[in-house]
């Protein structure tokens, strides 16, 4: 009878747990079901912020490239040629400027012989201005030596010979035939700086020296004439031991048809270029 009794009990209790299986899995089911979504949404989110990130990464990165590679090249850096506070032609500080910039004088001291303003310029090998005067120049107008010249005797020159040939010459110090020290500028054509001459009194050379006029300095059979004392203390020291270049600037053409010399700013410009600058930017450095 207890046994019968109990059968009922039993049955109730696997039905109840029945019951509490199902509506536990159906709980369970709608959790998963409302998880889920969630989860996916949360994670596409990350993803599209990630994506986000790296494109906006990339489309800082690109911008920051593009600013780099449009950034000009740093401008040439161009020298001149230091006259201090002397008086000048255009001509001769062009030549000048020209020799120091692309350092034609092989870092040699050079000289700039203005024909046209008869004035001569000496520097040292970095263009720094030594000192400045007038000089004596050939009679005749003309930047070409006659052929042989300086195989002829004197006497044998005609005036419109007496030229002072224009051009780049290597100069260095020696001795004339009497012993006197010059420079020699243009040796076969028997061209040299020295001291100016007085021994033909008729000629007033340190008069003609002294003129503000530079038709009145020229006089001579084509060598360069200057002041006694500026050959002894400025030609002599700059070019002792050492040879130097001497300019002698053209009165007939341009400066630069005889040098094929450049204006050193334009030339500048010409070398300044935009060039793309290698775009290497890094992004989220570590701090090491």
């Amino acid at each position: 009878m207890r046994l019968l009794a109990a059968l009922p009990h039993q049955r109730t209790a696997s039905v109840r747990s029945v019951v509490t299986i199902i509506a536990k899995g159906f709980c369970f089911g709608l959790l998963v079901a409302s998880f889920t979504p969630h989860q996916a949404s949360a994670t596409d989110d990350a993803a599209q912020l990630s994506n986000l990130s790296r494109s906006s990464s990339a489309h800082e990165g690109a911008a920051v490239a593009s600013t780099l590679e449009a950034q000009p090249v740093a401008a040439h850096c161009f020298k001149r040629a230091n006259f201090e506070r002397e008086r000048a032609s255009h001509e001769a500080r062009h030549v000048a400027d020209w020799v120091v910039d692309s350092g034609d004088n092989r870092s040699m001291p050079f000289v700039i012989v203005d024909k046209t303003d008869a004035r001569v310029f000496v520097f040292d090998a970095d263009g720094r201005l030594r000192g400045a005067a007038p000089a004596l120049l050939g009679l005749a107008r003309g930047d070409d030596a006659v052929p042989g010249i300086g195989d002829r005797p004197l006497s044998s020159i005609r005036p419109e010979e007496r030229t002072t040939p224009a051009g780049r010459f290597v100069a260095a110090l020696d001795r004339n035939l009497r012993g006197k020290e010059i420079l020699w500028v243009d040796y076969d054509g028997a061209i040299s700086m020295h001291p100016v001459i007085t021994t033909k009194p008729d000629e007033r050379r340190l008069q003609r020296l002294a003129s503000p006029t530079p038709l009145d300095h020229r006089i001579s059979y084509g060598c360069i004439n200057v002041p006694a004392k500026f050959f002894e203390t400025v030609v002599r020291p700059v070019f002792t031991g050492t040879n130097g270049i001497v300019y002698v600037l053209p009165e007939t053409r341009l400066a630069r048809e005889v040098f094929a010399s450049y204006d050193v700013e334009e030339h500048a410009r010409q070398q300044t270029v935009r060039q793309p600058v290698p775009a290497q930017v890094a992004f989220g450095a570590d701090r090491h």
